[in-house]
């Protein structure tokens, strides 16, 4: 918008007439007549209008424009708003601001006149004052007829009665007299919209080509989807008409057998539901009779401590208590094994075969401590299971990883033996087997969340989203230094297999791969590109990874190089090393000290060790298998018990109670209590990584 400045120099009414006066003056002087002093002062005194402060400009400082532009923006708006970015993990500033200043709202029951409503109400109004109005008629007509009828009637006593045609006569005429409400009229539903296809009486006609001719103003899609439903409806017209011809057409005989097949299934559904409401209580009674059985074992899991740890040189053994198995799963290797975190006694095996040439059919059972003879629940599947896990939050749901690529679901409260949700090549399925499977927390919409890597090289998050599971590829793992040229100048990476990995039990974005490459890759779910750090960790596959469940900067790998390796995840050598002269097939850390693992290998021994007690050697090997035909798979803790369980190659489980030895707690000293929990156990474990740091660690 341009504005110009007021020209004060230009002649104003003022000027005019001292112009005026003084052509008179002049025009006087010419003529010869003296005219008084008197135009001369009113001119003089017209002139001192001008301010005296006014500036003097010349025309071209006149005639410059200024621009001034007028915004709507709220000079009192924020500016430097900053949120944070979910995305990027970074506060970010926020380049929209609102401008809107509302300075008066008041919230109001006014109508518009010319709206629905609004002529509705006066529609109303209108039809209320006519009723009363038509009733005071009505009221006052029938007091005057009544008036007139009685001398009538008086008058009319000896003669005879009106006529019995004369009285529906009148009937109508009282009624006519009444007046009618008038029906309220139907306000359309603007929101309930459909189209005018559906709303036709008579179906458009069907030609021989495309069984379909919609005519003109009419809908194609509505139209084929209503001759579908009509298709569908003579279908099911005709085999009803069809089964009721047949059954006219059979014999007595025939009729008979089919009303002894309907009795039977009858019969065979009120025994199921019979057995149904009997289960409970025959469970519970099989638990009492297993009980019975296994009595001398339920009283050394409960009460038996081995007395020699008190003569041993901080050295400890491992009680057998109960023995696992099924004979549906007798020729399937233990695959994975994972504790209920709500049902301490209940624990989930997973059956399936590391050999690639005897591949099969998978098992997953579910047994507890309560019935060691027979499994809790049984979920069979055509490829077989290498992986499981189960929620925290709904123990019920237990999610698995298969041979062939696939994950799925388990729902303990379905008493089917199919998944509830299982993955496929168009959901986005593995290419490669399925090593390991993690629940994570739910996304931001509560949808269930689990992440799963394979030998393909995707870590893949996959969220139950209305019941279909949707994926997306986290990070794709690729060797380093590998990269090769291929036609036209393209970048070929190698692959790199994933074979375990693990979340960190504080920061949700950071976990650990394991490859089968023996590098270890330390990765945030933020970067998909690229790795934090990267770990020259064994010389084989690693088998298992594991963050310390006490000290967040610890974690742990074992490997088929017959190693198992502790971490610092600062650092890029490891703190510990220890070789057990086998492979190792799985490791796990102790629920009750930060100090404490185990790990299993394939001689069939299971070691544990105490960092706080010996941190060169474990302070427990002890065989469980035989060492030549049979092996030992994985390990995992209890999480309230002191006890362990192992898995072995020909589908066992194998429950051990730790001695005191392997579970010492902080002894008491005199005048002092005995600190427990978190903090103990991370200077416990922080002295020891201190002590490694200032001397090479030995192997």
């Amino acid at each position: 918008m341009a504005l110009r400045k007021l020209e004060p120099a230009s002649p104003g009414p003022g000027d005019q007439s001292v112009n005026v006066g003084r052509g008179t003056r002049k025009r006087d002087e010419d003529s010869g007549t003296e005219v008084g002093e008197g135009t001369d002062e009113c001119a003089q005194s017209k002139a001192t209008f001008r301010p005296p402060d006014q500036l003097d400009l010349t025309d071209a400082e006149l005639k410059e424009e200024f621009t001034r532009i007028l915004t709507a923006n709220n000079p009192h708006a924020t500016q430097n708003i900053v949120r944070y970015s979910f995305k990027e993990g970074t506060y970010k500033q926020i380049g929209f601001v609102d401008q809107l200043a509302v300075h008066f709202s008041q919230v109001g029951n006014l109508i518009p006149k010319d709206s629905d409503e609004g002529r509705r109400q006066h529609y109303l109004d209108e039809l209320a004052a006519g009723s009363q109005e038509s009733a005071k008629v009505v009221i006052s007509e029938t007091e005057i007829l009544e008036e007139e009828e009685e001398p009538k009637e008086a008058e009319a006593g000896s003669q005879t009665d009106v006529p019995a045609a004369e009285a529906p006569e009148k009937m109508a005429r009282e009624e006519s007299m009444i007046p009618k409400q008038p029906k309220e009229r139907k306000v359309t539903n603007k929101f309930n919209f459909s189209e005018m296809a559906s709303q036709t009486f008579n179906n458009p006609f069907r030609d021989r080509a495309c069984q379909t001719e919609t005519p003109p103003r009419t809908n194609f899609s509505a139209t084929a989807n209503q001759w579908k439903i009509y298709d569908a409806y003579i279908e099911e017209l005709e085999k009803q008409e069809k089964t009721k011809e047949k059954e006219k057409t059979k014999t007595p005989v025939a009729k008979k057998m089919g009303k002894m097949e309907m009795r039977k299934m009858t019969s065979m559904e009120s025994q199921s539901d019979d057995i149904t409401k009997v289960t409970r209580a025959a469970k519970i009674m099989e638990r009492m009779v297993n009980q019975n059985t296994y009595d001398d074992v339920a009283q050394d899991f409960k009460y038996y401590e081995d007395a020699a740890d008190a003569y041993r040189d901080q050295e400890g053994t491992l009680l057998p208590l109960w023995k696992f198995q099924n004979d549906k799963a007798k020729r399937l290797a233990v695959t994975a094994l994972c504790w209920n975190p709500k049902y301490n006694d209940l624990f989930a095996v997973g059956h399936g075969s590391y050999d690639f040439m005897k591949q099969g059919r998978g098992m997953l059972l579910f047994y507890s401590l309560k019935n060691p003879s027979f499994p809790e629940y049984i979920f069979s599947s055509e490829s077989g299971i290498l992986c499981l896990d189960v929620h925290v939050d709904h123990p019920y749901l237990v999610v698995v990883g298969h041979y062939d690529g696939n994950v799925a679901i388990y729902n303990l409260k379905k008493p089917h033996s199919q998944p509830s949700f299982r993955s496929s090549a168009k959901s986005g399925k593995h290419t490669d087997p399925v090593w390991q499977v993690k629940w994570q927390k739910d996304d931001m919409d509560h949808n269930l969340n689990f992440f799963s890597v394979s030998s393909d090289g995707r870590i893949v998050s996959w969220t139950l989203v209305k019941s279909e599971l949707v994926h997306t590829d986290v990070i794709k793992l690729k060797v380093e230094n590998s990269t090769t040229e291929g036609l036209e100048g393209l970048q070929i990476h190698t692959v790199g297999c994933g074979t375990a990995f693990d979340f960190h039990k504080e920061i949700d974005y950071l976990f650990l791969v394991g490859t089968e490459e023996g590098k270890i890759y330390k990765c945030s779910k933020s970067y998909s590109s690229h790795f934090l750090s990267t770990y020259d960790a064994h010389s084989m596959a690693v088998d298992a990874v594991s963050w310390n469940p006490y000290h967040t900067k610890v974690f742990m790998s074992c490997s088929s190089d017959w190693t198992v390796k502790i971490w610092d995840h600062t650092i890029q050598t490891p703190m510990f090393i220890y070789d057990l002269n086998s492979a190792v097939g799985d490791v796990a850390w102790a629920p009750y000290s930060s100090t404490v693992f185990a790990a299993v290998t394939t001689n069939g021994k299971t070691h544990v060790f105490d960092l706080s007690i010996n941190k060169y050697e474990a302070i427990c090997n002890q065989p469980v298998v035989a060492p030549k035909k049979n092996k030992l798979t994985h390990v995992q803790f209890n999480p309230i018990h002191p006890i362990i369980i192992v898995g072995d190659e020909r589908g066992h489980v194998t429950c051990l109670k730790l001695s005191p030895n392997l579970r010492k707690m902080p002894k008491e000293k005199k005048g002092q209590e005995v600190q427990k929990g978190p903090a103990v156990e991370i200077a416990k474990l922080d002295k020891l990584l201190n002590l490694v740091r200032e001397v090479k660690p030995k192997t």
